[in-house]
Order: C-alpha cells, then sequence, then structure tokens
C-alpha cells in the first residue's frame, strides 16, 4: 500500500510541476488566449486548478480553503461572465501558497489516513464503498489537473499561430 501511496503522491507533485513550468514559461498574452476557438483562457483554467486544489482543504479535512472566493469565480461560473479575476500574478502566488499547503498536509499521512474517509462522503456511504476514500480523491485531483494541463499546452503555440 505505501508504494501505491508513493506513486499517487508522485504523479500530484509531477502535475503540479509540469503546470507551474508551463505557466511560468508562458507570457501574459498566452495565458490570455483561449485553448481553442471559444473555449476557456488559459487564466481561467489555472484559476480553475487553484480553486479545485484550495478545495481540497476541507474534503480531505485539513482546514477552510484559502481562498474561498475562487469557489464563484472559477467553479460556479464559467469563464468570461463578466467576474473580474484576479491577475496572474496573485494566481501564481495562491498556486503556490495552496500547494505548499497542501504538501505539508501530504508529508503528515499515514497509510491508514489515506485510506480513511473524506468530508464528501457519509460515514454510512464509506462503509459500503471503501474506495471513496482519501486517496481516490488525490487520484481524481491529479486527473483532473492532467486533462486541464492538457488544455493549456496549446497556449504554448499560440504565438507561433497567431
Amino acid at each position: 500500500m505505501e508504494l501505491f501511496i508513493k506513486m499517487t503522491v508522485s504523479a500530484w507533485d509531477t502535475q503540479n510541476a509540469r503546470l507551474n513550468k508551463l505557466v511560468t514559461s508562458l507570457t501574459t498574452e498566452q495565458m490570455a488566449a483561449e485553448t481553442a476557438p471559444n473555449r476557456n483562457t488559459g487564466n481561467y483554467l489555472f484559476g480553475h486548478l487553484i480553486a479545485v486544489s484550495d478545495a481540497l482543504l476541507p474534503i480531505m479535512g485539513w482546514g477552510e480553503r484559502l481562498y474561498p472566493e475562487l469557489e464563484t469565480i472559477f467553479l460556479k461560473n464559467p469563464d468570461k461572465c463578466g467576474l473580474e479575476q484576479p491577475s496572474l500574478e496573485t494566481l501564481k502566488s495562491y498556486f503556490v501558497i495552496v500547494n505548499e499547503k497542501i504538501d505539508k498536509h501530504i508529508e503528515s499521512m499515514s497509510v491508514k489516513d489515506w485510506f480513511s474517509r473524506h468530508t464528501a462522503v457519509s460515514a454510512e456511504d464509506f462503509e459500503k464503498e471503501p474506495h471513496r476514500n482519501k486517496l481516490n480523491i488525490l487520484i481524481n485531483r491529479t486527473n483532473h489537473t492532467s486533462y486541464h494541463l492538457g488544455q493549456m499546452a496549446y497556449l504554448a503555440n499560440k504565438a507561433d499561430i497567431g
């Protein structure tokens, strides 16, 4: 089980490192561009991923969100809905802060902790479906990051195409 946890955490770290590398390599203009015609901008997707990661804190029982205002902007509303978004520089700082907090909690998790119930599942449902555990949440969020990272990769070529 420890090996599986290590593999999962490593995948999480890898996807976050790739996202950070991409975002820091893109210009402000590239991040403001749509990933495809009539699709989300890089800024929106980055903010969305930060909001989802921030939501890990209460789901995993690690405390409250650090930036609850991101939920309305990046989870409950679509891109270009007219809500003011934080600047790219602000989002970059949020990304670092949220991930540092998550990393500290990850480092303190035991094997038993990883296979325990998260807060979005009832005790009754967890008894019937023990796979709905904290490790599964991290796997899900890692896949989610990977999906949007794939979309954002198109931004790297925007200056060449555009």
